[in-house]
């Protein structure tokens, strides 16, 4: 029981060496990765919509 407490004690302290290392970008960066990232996401959305809806059409067409 004692081996397992000092394994978990190391854990975390390898875990919390790790979090100092990290760089957390200032708010500017996060501000402009964050529209980054949800400007692709409406995009890519977008394209995904319009193809599926031609793709849907289309198989209509066929069908119908």
């Amino acid at each position: 029981m004692s081996g397992e407490k000092t394994q978990k004690k190391g854990w975390f302290k390898g875990l919390k060496a790790e979090f100092k290392k990290i760089i957390w970008p200032d708010k500017l960066t996060l501000a402009k990765q964050t529209v980054a990232v949800v400007s692709v996401t409406v995009v890519l959305g977008v394209i995904i919509a319009v193809v599926d809806f031609l793709a849907q059409n289309g198989v209509d067409m066929l069908v119908g």
